[in-house]
């Protein structure tokens, strides 16, 4: 078991390493165009222009330090068990789909399996939390049952 969560953190970490590339391939591209218009800033239209890539590149930086928040998560996330109540690090598998309580990176195959990652604040997750094996929730109208939990 502790093999699919292995799996699944691996794959967590590939994508926030391939979003956080994406960001700085931004952030580089966003600061070369402010070095541009800083060597030819004439008037209220260059300003402006000045402007919104500053906004973008605050947005851009947020967006940075959000990866970089998740993958410090992962570091927590525990190897082994985390026993037989959901919890973070849980792998929750369903009658309806199986879910990895860890970090919101979506839909992750692991063999011939699919797996959720969710972050903890994730309403599937806030049902989940505490619960055992065997346990039945309801989710969007929908009830799961609770198979298995490790």
């Amino acid at each position: 078991m502790s093999e699919i969560r292995k799996k699944l953190i691996e794959a967590c970490e590939t994508y926030v390493e391939a979003k956080l590339y994406n960001v700085q391939q931004v952030i580089s591209e966003l600061e070369a165009a402010l070095k541009l218009e800083t060597k030819c800033s004439m008037g209220d239209k260059y300003e402006t222009e000045r402007a919104m890539l500053h906004l973008e590149f605050e947005k851009v930086a947020n967006q940075a330090e959000g990866f970089k928040r998740l993958k410090r998560t992962l570091k927590e996330v525990p190897i082994g068990s985390t026993g037989n109540v959901a919890g973070f690090g849980s792998i929750v598998k369903t009658t309806v789909a199986n879910y990895f309580i860890a970090i919101p990176a979506g839909e992750i195959s692991v063999g011939n399996e699919k797996y959720y990652a969710v972050g903890v604040g994730a309403p599937i997750t806030q049902i989940f939390m505490g619960k055992k094996k065997g346990s039945s929730v309801t989710f969007n109208g929908r009830e799961l049952q609770i198979e298995e939990i490790f």
